[in-house]
């Protein structure tokens, strides 16, 4: 079964975010559980995580529908070691949340060199810092978000990906969630059908598909190979509609949120419901 959703709004109370994926028929949503653009937030009260707990409930999301986001601040490969270690704290935190909203994903974005450090180090630096926070938490996944590539930021070649997964020591807690709209961007031609087979073909030889935890599903303003991070309503950037549609026919993509950061939310419950008659038009076939 696929779950498809979009990265919802918890402005007003966590809890909104599931009633706000439930207003567009999603079954699947996305959230940030803090402020986004802020290195500290106050704890969670008991109350807003009953809140969000009964809201998941009553709306039928189990934690393996729900992708939420750390802080775009963080850097886990940061090559400055006082940056860094505010980093790992703010993701400890980002871990530590999860944990006591009983979810059971954590997506973020992997880290950047800055022009200080070697790819190779800073990959590495990345996998110790996830080592440390999984050290200090229980059942949540690190979901690593392949990226762009934008400025000095890693993550863009699914190679990467693999490298930052070969130095965790928990491999059962890691995982990735491949953005289409940064794959394009970053040299993956999804433009096509076939192109998108052999895009996935070759995911499943570098990374392989038993780590794919979500996905986020976006066209792109951004031009091919351009690295550049623009984000797209489906069929209306370069990618099109053929890549989505197939995804949707294959079953490895089942099980998993798949989520929409396009940039129309007023339209987002039609991408979903647009999605969700892919899957239709095979079971038909």
């Amino acid at each position: 079964m696929k779950y498809i959703g979009a990265h919802v709004s918890a402005a007003g109370g966590l809890a909104n975010a599931a009633i706000r994926a439930a207003e567009i028929e999603a079954t699947a949503f996305a959230l940030f559980t803090k402020n986004q653009r802020q290195w500290r937030a106050a704890p969670l009260s008991s109350e807003t995580i009953d809140e969000f707990k009964a809201a998941c409930e009553k709306y039928h999301y189990q934690p393996g529908q729900i992708l939420p986001h750390d802080s775009y601040l963080i850097n886990l490969g940061h090559p400055v070691e006082e940056a860094l270690e505010k980093s790992r704290d703010a993701f400890l935190d980002e871990m530590q949340r999860c944990e006591q909203l009983g979810l059971t994903l954590l997506n973020f974005h992997p880290g950047s060199h800055l022009m200080q450090i070697d790819e190779d180090k800073c990959l590495a630096r990345i996998a110790e810092s996830i080592n440390i926070v999984l050290a200090q938490t229980k059942g949540v996944t690190a979901v690593i978000e392949n990226t762009a590539g934008q400025g000095s930021n890693l993550g863009f070649r699914f190679e990467h990906l693999a490298a930052i997964i070969d130095g965790v020591e928990d491999k059962s807690r890691v995982g990735v969630c491949i953005d289409t709209c940064h794959a394009f961007a970053a040299g993956y031609d999804l433009r096509t059908t076939e192109s998108t087979a052999k895009v996935f073909t070759e995911f499943e030889r570098v990374v392989g598909f038993n780590y794919l935890r979500g996905m986020h599903l976006n066209d792109a303003k951004s031009a091919f190979g351009s690295r550049v991070d623009r984000h797209h309503s489906l069929g209306e950037g370069n990618i099109g509609h053929d890549a989505f549609r197939w995804i949707m026919q294959d079953d490895r993509f089942d099980g998993i949120p798949l989520i929409l950061e396009t940039i129309n939310p007023d339209i987002w419950a039609e991408e979903i419901a647009w999605l969700k008659a892919q899957q239709n038009e095979e079971a038909a076939a």
